[in-house]
Protein backbone atom coordinates (compact mmCIF):
# COMPACT_ATOMS: atom_id res chain seq x y z
CA UNK A 1 0.00 0.00 0.00
CA UNK A 2 1.47 3.35 -1.04
CA UNK A 3 1.71 6.23 1.40
CA UNK A 4 -1.35 8.48 1.28
CA UNK A 5 -1.18 12.10 0.27
CA UNK A 6 -3.53 14.93 1.14
CA UNK A 7 -3.72 17.32 4.09
CA UNK A 8 -4.66 14.54 6.54
CA UNK A 9 -1.78 12.21 5.63
CA UNK A 10 -0.47 10.69 8.85
CA UNK A 11 -3.78 10.91 10.72
CA UNK A 12 -4.92 7.41 11.78
CA UNK A 13 -8.58 6.61 12.40
CA UNK A 14 -10.48 3.51 13.51
CA UNK A 15 -14.03 3.22 12.14
CA UNK A 16 -16.36 0.83 13.92
CA UNK A 17 -18.63 -0.18 11.06
CA UNK A 18 -22.10 1.26 10.98
CA UNK A 19 -24.50 2.79 8.45
CA UNK A 20 -25.39 6.31 7.33
CA UNK A 21 -23.27 9.17 8.65
CA UNK A 22 -20.41 7.07 10.07
CA UNK A 23 -19.17 5.64 6.75
CA UNK A 24 -19.58 9.01 5.02
CA UNK A 25 -17.61 10.74 7.78
CA UNK A 26 -14.84 8.14 7.42
CA UNK A 27 -14.89 8.49 3.62
CA UNK A 28 -14.42 12.26 3.83
CA UNK A 29 -11.43 11.86 6.13
CA UNK A 30 -9.90 9.05 4.08
CA UNK A 31 -10.39 11.07 0.88
CA UNK A 32 -8.16 13.78 2.35
CA UNK A 33 -5.36 11.37 3.21
CA UNK A 34 -6.22 9.93 6.63
CA UNK A 35 -5.45 6.24 7.09
CA UNK A 36 -8.73 4.65 8.10
CA UNK A 37 -9.26 1.06 9.20
CA UNK A 38 -12.90 -0.01 9.08
CA UNK A 39 -13.69 -2.75 11.58
CA UNK A 40 -16.69 -4.91 10.59
CA UNK A 41 -18.51 -7.75 12.30
CA UNK A 42 -17.81 -11.12 10.67
CA UNK A 43 -20.63 -12.18 8.39
CA UNK A 44 -22.21 -8.72 8.31
CA UNK A 45 -24.66 -8.42 5.43
CA UNK A 46 -23.33 -6.55 2.39
CA UNK A 47 -26.01 -4.40 0.75
CA UNK A 48 -23.96 -3.50 -2.33
CA UNK A 49 -21.07 -4.80 -4.37
CA UNK A 50 -17.84 -3.15 -3.18
CA UNK A 51 -17.47 -1.02 -6.32
CA UNK A 52 -20.94 0.42 -5.78
CA UNK A 53 -20.47 1.14 -2.06
CA UNK A 54 -18.94 4.56 -2.69
CA UNK A 55 -18.89 5.69 0.95
CA UNK A 56 -16.64 2.71 1.80
CA UNK A 57 -13.89 3.75 -0.61
CA UNK A 58 -10.27 4.43 0.34
CA UNK A 59 -9.94 2.08 3.28
CA UNK A 60 -9.34 -1.49 4.37
CA UNK A 61 -12.16 -3.53 5.93
CA UNK A 62 -11.02 -5.76 8.80
CA UNK A 63 -13.31 -8.31 10.43
CA UNK A 64 -13.45 -8.62 14.20
CA UNK A 65 -16.04 -9.93 16.64
CA UNK A 66 -16.42 -7.17 19.24
CA UNK A 67 -17.87 -9.67 21.71
CA UNK A 68 -14.80 -11.95 21.59
CA UNK A 69 -12.06 -11.16 24.13
CA UNK A 70 -9.28 -12.03 21.66
CA UNK A 71 -10.67 -9.77 18.95
CA UNK A 72 -11.31 -6.96 21.40
CA UNK A 73 -7.74 -7.10 22.68
CA UNK A 74 -6.32 -6.85 19.16
CA UNK A 75 -8.67 -3.98 18.35
CA UNK A 76 -7.48 -2.13 21.45
CA UNK A 77 -3.89 -2.69 20.22
CA UNK A 78 -4.85 -0.85 17.02
CA UNK A 79 -6.66 1.85 18.98
CA UNK A 80 -3.50 2.42 21.00
CA UNK A 81 -1.90 3.87 17.86
CA UNK A 82 -4.91 5.80 16.54
CA UNK A 83 -5.60 9.52 16.53
CA UNK A 84 -9.36 9.05 16.50
CA UNK A 85 -12.18 6.53 16.53
CA UNK A 86 -15.62 6.81 14.91
CA UNK A 87 -18.64 4.87 16.17
CA UNK A 88 -22.36 5.22 15.50
CA UNK A 89 -24.08 2.80 17.87
CA UNK A 90 -26.80 3.69 20.34
CA UNK A 91 -25.49 5.21 23.58
CA UNK A 92 -24.05 2.56 25.89
CA UNK A 93 -23.45 -0.16 23.29
CA UNK A 94 -19.67 0.19 23.07
CA UNK A 95 -19.44 0.46 26.87
CA UNK A 96 -21.17 -2.92 27.17
CA UNK A 97 -18.72 -4.36 24.64
CA UNK A 98 -15.69 -3.12 26.58
CA UNK A 99 -14.87 -0.60 23.85
CA UNK A 100 -16.36 2.54 25.37
CA UNK A 101 -14.53 5.84 25.80
CA UNK A 102 -13.03 4.89 29.17
CA UNK A 103 -11.74 1.57 27.84
CA UNK A 104 -10.17 3.18 24.77
CA UNK A 105 -8.81 6.32 26.45
CA UNK A 106 -7.19 4.12 29.08
CA UNK A 107 -5.14 2.53 26.27
CA UNK A 108 -4.65 5.79 24.39
CA UNK A 109 -5.07 9.01 26.43
CA UNK A 110 -4.76 11.13 23.25
CA UNK A 111 -7.57 9.37 21.42
CA UNK A 112 -10.47 11.42 20.02
CA UNK A 113 -13.51 9.20 20.52
CA UNK A 114 -16.16 10.40 18.04
CA UNK A 115 -19.74 9.28 18.59
CA UNK A 116 -22.35 9.92 15.86
CA UNK A 117 -25.98 9.44 16.85
CA UNK A 118 -29.31 10.94 15.94
CA UNK A 119 -30.32 12.27 19.34
CA UNK A 120 -26.98 12.53 21.16
CA UNK A 121 -25.57 10.68 24.14
CA UNK A 122 -28.02 12.18 26.65
CA UNK A 123 -31.58 13.45 26.66
CA UNK A 124 -35.08 11.92 26.78
CA UNK A 125 -34.78 10.48 23.25
CA UNK A 126 -31.17 9.26 23.47
CA UNK A 127 -32.15 5.58 23.46
CA UNK A 128 -34.92 5.92 20.87
CA UNK A 129 -34.70 4.76 17.26
CA UNK A 130 -34.90 7.35 14.51
CA UNK A 131 -33.78 8.35 11.05
CA UNK A 132 -32.68 11.49 9.25
CA UNK A 133 -36.26 12.66 8.77
CA UNK A 134 -36.99 12.41 12.49
CA UNK A 135 -33.88 14.35 13.49
CA UNK A 136 -34.41 17.28 11.13
CA UNK A 137 -38.09 17.33 12.08
CA UNK A 138 -37.27 17.79 15.76
CA UNK A 139 -34.49 20.31 15.00
CA UNK A 140 -36.94 22.70 13.33
CA UNK A 141 -35.46 22.26 9.85
CA UNK A 142 -37.93 19.98 8.08
CA UNK A 143 -40.95 22.18 8.85
CA UNK A 144 -39.56 24.94 6.61
CA UNK A 145 -38.83 22.76 3.57
CA UNK A 146 -41.58 22.78 0.98
CA UNK A 147 -44.22 24.91 -0.67
CA UNK A 148 -47.03 26.83 1.00
CA UNK A 149 -50.10 24.68 1.57
CA UNK A 150 -48.16 21.45 1.03
CA UNK A 151 -46.56 19.00 3.48
CA UNK A 152 -42.85 19.40 4.34
CA UNK A 153 -40.58 17.86 1.70
CA UNK A 154 -37.90 15.37 2.85
CA UNK A 155 -34.52 16.43 1.36
CA UNK A 156 -33.47 12.75 0.94
CA UNK A 157 -31.00 12.11 3.79
CA UNK A 158 -28.62 14.97 3.07
CA UNK A 159 -29.56 17.36 5.84
CA UNK A 160 -29.62 15.10 8.91
CA UNK A 161 -27.31 12.17 8.19
CA UNK A 162 -24.66 13.91 6.15
CA UNK A 163 -24.74 17.66 6.87
CA UNK A 164 -25.93 17.53 10.47
CA UNK A 165 -24.15 14.26 11.27
CA UNK A 166 -21.11 13.42 9.13
CA UNK A 167 -19.85 16.95 8.52
CA UNK A 168 -20.21 18.04 12.15
CA UNK A 169 -18.53 14.81 13.25
CA UNK A 170 -15.60 15.50 10.90
CA UNK A 171 -15.40 19.07 12.18
CA UNK A 172 -15.46 17.99 15.81
CA UNK A 173 -13.03 15.12 15.28
CA UNK A 174 -10.43 17.30 13.58
CA UNK A 175 -10.81 20.10 16.14
CA UNK A 176 -10.24 17.60 18.95
CA UNK A 177 -7.24 16.02 17.17
CA UNK A 178 -5.64 19.46 16.89
CA UNK A 179 -6.20 19.99 20.60
CA UNK A 180 -4.83 16.55 21.49
CA UNK A 181 -1.69 17.26 19.50
CA UNK A 182 -1.33 20.47 21.48
CA UNK A 183 -1.96 19.26 25.04
CA UNK A 184 -1.69 15.48 24.72
CA UNK A 185 -5.23 14.78 25.90
CA UNK A 186 -8.02 13.13 23.97
CA UNK A 187 -11.75 13.51 24.56
CA UNK A 188 -15.21 12.37 23.49
CA UNK A 189 -16.93 14.15 20.59
CA UNK A 190 -20.70 13.80 20.86
CA UNK A 191 -21.95 14.51 17.32
CA UNK A 192 -25.74 14.52 17.35
CA UNK A 193 -27.62 14.85 14.07
CA UNK A 194 -30.38 16.85 15.72
CA UNK A 195 -27.77 19.27 17.15
CA UNK A 196 -26.04 19.57 13.78
CA UNK A 197 -29.28 20.14 11.88
CA UNK A 198 -30.26 22.85 14.38
CA UNK A 199 -26.84 24.51 13.97
CA UNK A 200 -27.39 24.63 10.21
CA UNK A 201 -30.49 26.73 10.92
CA UNK A 202 -28.47 29.47 12.69
CA UNK A 203 -29.18 32.18 10.11
CA UNK A 204 -32.86 31.29 10.03
CA UNK A 205 -33.11 31.55 13.81
CA UNK A 206 -31.67 35.06 13.60
CA UNK A 207 -33.92 36.13 10.75
CA UNK A 208 -36.97 34.82 12.57
CA UNK A 209 -36.02 36.67 15.78
CA UNK A 210 -35.62 39.85 13.74
CA UNK A 211 -39.04 39.43 12.14
CA UNK A 212 -37.46 39.07 8.71
CA UNK A 213 -38.95 35.66 7.91
CA UNK A 214 -42.27 33.99 8.58
CA UNK A 215 -42.67 30.61 10.23
CA UNK A 216 -45.19 29.79 7.50
CA UNK A 217 -43.59 27.39 5.05
CA UNK A 218 -43.21 28.47 1.41
CA UNK A 219 -43.77 32.18 1.98
CA UNK A 220 -40.22 33.47 2.36
CA UNK A 221 -37.52 34.41 -0.09
CA UNK A 222 -35.51 31.17 0.07
CA UNK A 223 -38.27 28.60 0.56
CA UNK A 224 -40.13 29.01 -2.77
CA UNK A 225 -42.11 32.00 -1.56
CA UNK A 226 -40.30 34.36 -3.94
CA UNK A 227 -40.63 34.10 -7.72
CA UNK A 228 -36.94 35.00 -8.04
CA UNK A 229 -35.75 31.98 -6.02
CA UNK A 230 -37.55 28.95 -7.42
CA UNK A 231 -37.60 26.31 -10.14
CA UNK A 232 -39.55 26.51 -13.41
CA UNK A 233 -40.58 23.86 -15.89
CA UNK A 234 -39.66 24.26 -19.56
CA UNK A 235 -41.37 23.17 -22.75
CA UNK A 236 -39.54 19.81 -22.74
CA UNK A 237 -40.51 18.96 -19.16
CA UNK A 238 -37.04 19.81 -17.81
CA UNK A 239 -36.43 22.39 -15.09
CA UNK A 240 -34.48 25.58 -14.49
CA UNK A 241 -33.24 26.99 -11.18
CA UNK A 242 -33.81 30.75 -11.13
CA UNK A 243 -32.15 32.69 -8.28
CA UNK A 244 -31.36 36.38 -9.06
CA UNK A 245 -31.63 37.63 -5.47
CA UNK A 246 -29.49 40.76 -5.87
CA UNK A 247 -31.13 43.74 -7.61
CA UNK A 248 -28.58 43.90 -10.43
CA UNK A 249 -29.00 40.19 -11.16
CA UNK A 250 -32.79 40.54 -11.04
CA UNK A 251 -32.54 43.34 -13.60
CA UNK A 252 -30.32 41.20 -15.81
CA UNK A 253 -32.84 38.33 -15.73
CA UNK A 254 -35.53 40.53 -17.23
CA UNK A 255 -33.07 42.17 -19.62
CA UNK A 256 -32.24 38.73 -21.00
CA UNK A 257 -35.92 37.84 -21.25
CA UNK A 258 -36.62 41.08 -23.14
CA UNK A 259 -39.22 42.34 -20.68
CA UNK A 260 -39.79 46.09 -20.86
CA UNK A 261 -38.76 48.03 -17.77
CA UNK A 262 -42.27 49.30 -17.07
CA UNK A 263 -43.63 45.73 -17.21
CA UNK A 264 -41.22 44.26 -14.65
CA UNK A 265 -42.33 43.30 -11.13
CA UNK A 266 -41.14 45.24 -8.10
CA UNK A 267 -38.80 42.64 -6.65
CA UNK A 268 -39.58 43.11 -2.95
CA UNK A 269 -43.29 43.86 -3.24
CA UNK A 270 -44.66 40.59 -1.93
CA UNK A 271 -48.14 41.40 -3.12
CA UNK A 272 -46.89 40.93 -6.68
CA UNK A 273 -44.92 37.73 -6.16
CA UNK A 274 -47.68 35.35 -7.21
CA UNK A 275 -48.39 37.25 -10.42
CA UNK A 276 -44.69 37.53 -11.26
CA UNK A 277 -44.25 33.79 -10.74
CA UNK A 278 -47.14 33.03 -13.05
CA UNK A 279 -45.72 35.32 -15.74
CA UNK A 280 -42.25 33.77 -15.49
CA UNK A 281 -43.73 30.28 -15.54
CA UNK A 282 -45.54 31.12 -18.76
CA UNK A 283 -42.38 32.46 -20.38
CA UNK A 284 -40.15 29.51 -19.47
CA UNK A 285 -42.82 27.06 -20.65
CA UNK A 286 -42.52 28.37 -24.21
CA UNK A 287 -39.05 26.96 -24.93
CA UNK A 288 -37.04 23.84 -24.03
CA UNK A 289 -34.46 23.98 -21.27
CA UNK A 290 -31.49 24.09 -23.64
CA UNK A 291 -32.81 27.30 -25.19
CA UNK A 292 -32.80 29.02 -21.81
CA UNK A 293 -29.42 27.56 -20.87
CA UNK A 294 -27.91 29.01 -24.04
CA UNK A 295 -29.54 32.38 -23.35
CA UNK A 296 -28.27 32.66 -19.78
CA UNK A 297 -24.99 30.74 -20.00
CA UNK A 298 -22.13 32.67 -18.37
CA UNK A 299 -24.33 35.58 -17.29
CA UNK A 300 -25.03 36.88 -13.78
CA UNK A 301 -28.76 36.26 -14.11
CA UNK A 302 -28.34 33.20 -11.85
CA UNK A 303 -30.22 30.77 -14.09
CA UNK A 304 -28.97 27.19 -14.32
CA UNK A 305 -30.39 23.85 -15.46
CA UNK A 306 -31.67 21.47 -12.80
CA UNK A 307 -29.53 18.45 -13.64
CA UNK A 308 -30.08 14.84 -12.66
CA UNK A 309 -27.28 12.85 -11.07
CA UNK A 310 -26.45 11.44 -14.52
CA UNK A 311 -26.72 14.74 -16.39
CA UNK A 312 -24.45 16.58 -13.97
CA UNK A 313 -21.47 14.42 -14.99
CA UNK A 314 -21.50 15.85 -18.54
CA UNK A 315 -21.76 19.55 -17.70
CA UNK A 316 -18.62 21.46 -18.86
CA UNK A 317 -18.04 23.01 -15.44
CA UNK A 318 -18.29 19.64 -13.68
CA UNK A 319 -15.99 18.11 -16.30
CA UNK A 320 -13.31 20.79 -16.07
CA UNK A 321 -13.16 20.70 -12.28
CA UNK A 322 -13.43 16.89 -12.23
CA UNK A 323 -16.16 17.22 -9.63
CA UNK A 324 -17.47 13.80 -10.65
CA UNK A 325 -14.99 11.05 -11.44
CA UNK A 326 -15.19 7.42 -12.49
CA UNK A 327 -13.63 4.62 -10.46
CA UNK A 328 -13.87 1.04 -11.69
CA UNK A 329 -16.74 2.03 -13.97
CA UNK A 330 -18.75 3.75 -11.22
CA UNK A 331 -19.33 7.51 -11.37
CA UNK A 332 -18.99 9.23 -8.00
CA UNK A 333 -18.03 12.58 -6.46
CA UNK A 334 -14.36 13.45 -6.27
CA UNK A 335 -12.74 14.38 -2.94
CA UNK A 336 -13.58 17.91 -1.82
CA UNK A 337 -12.44 20.56 -1.19
CA UNK A 338 -9.36 21.16 -3.36
CA UNK A 339 -5.95 21.90 -1.82
CA UNK A 340 -3.17 23.85 -3.55
CA UNK A 341 -0.18 22.26 -1.80
CA UNK A 342 -1.37 18.90 -0.53
CA UNK A 343 -3.93 17.62 -3.06
CA UNK A 344 -5.70 14.39 -2.24
CA UNK A 345 -5.00 11.21 -4.16
CA UNK A 346 -7.57 9.85 -6.56
CA UNK A 347 -9.79 7.62 -4.40
CA UNK A 348 -9.49 3.86 -4.51
CA UNK A 349 -12.70 1.86 -4.88
CA UNK A 350 -14.11 0.08 -1.87
CA UNK A 351 -12.64 -3.39 -1.40
CA UNK A 352 -14.15 -6.59 -0.11
CA UNK A 353 -13.81 -7.36 3.60
CA UNK A 354 -10.37 -8.80 4.31
CA UNK A 355 -8.77 -7.56 1.10
CA UNK A 356 -5.35 -5.92 1.48
CA UNK A 357 -5.15 -6.39 5.25
CA UNK A 358 -1.38 -6.83 5.45
CA UNK A 359 -0.69 -3.68 3.42
CA UNK A 360 -3.21 -1.67 5.44
CA UNK A 361 -1.61 -2.72 8.71
CA UNK A 362 1.82 -1.79 7.38
CA UNK A 363 0.53 1.65 6.40
CA UNK A 364 -0.94 1.95 9.90
CA UNK A 365 2.47 1.16 11.40
CA UNK A 366 1.31 -2.13 12.87
CA UNK A 367 3.93 -4.85 12.38
CA UNK A 368 5.30 -7.94 14.08
CA UNK A 369 3.24 -10.31 16.18
CA UNK A 370 0.22 -8.04 16.49
CA UNK A 371 -0.06 -7.59 12.71
CA UNK A 372 0.36 -11.33 12.20
CA UNK A 373 -2.35 -12.10 14.76
CA UNK A 374 -4.77 -9.63 13.13
CA UNK A 375 -4.13 -11.08 9.67
CA UNK A 376 -4.70 -14.61 10.95
CA UNK A 377 -7.86 -13.53 12.74
CA UNK A 378 -9.31 -11.83 9.68
CA UNK A 379 -8.40 -14.82 7.48
CA UNK A 380 -10.27 -17.08 9.87
CA UNK A 381 -13.45 -15.13 9.20
CA UNK A 382 -13.17 -15.51 5.41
Amino acid sequence: MTEASGPLAGVKIIELAGIGPGPFCAMLLADLGATVLRIERPGAEQDLLPEHDVTLRNRCRLRMDFKAARDRALLLDLIAGADALIEGFRPGVTERLGLGPEDCLRRNPQLVYTRITGWGQEGPLAQSAGHDLNYIALAGALYHLGRAGQPPTPPINLLGDYAGGSLFACFGLLAAVLRARSDGLGQVVDASMVDGAAALMAKQFGLYAAGRVSAQRGTNMLDTGAYFYDTYICADGQYLAVAPIEAEFHTLLFDKLGVAVDERPLQHDRSGWADARARLAGVFLTKPRQHWCALFEGSDACVTPVLSITEARAHPHILERETVIEIDGVEQPAPAPHFSRTPADRPAAAVSPGEGVAGALEAWGCTGSIAQAICELDAAYS
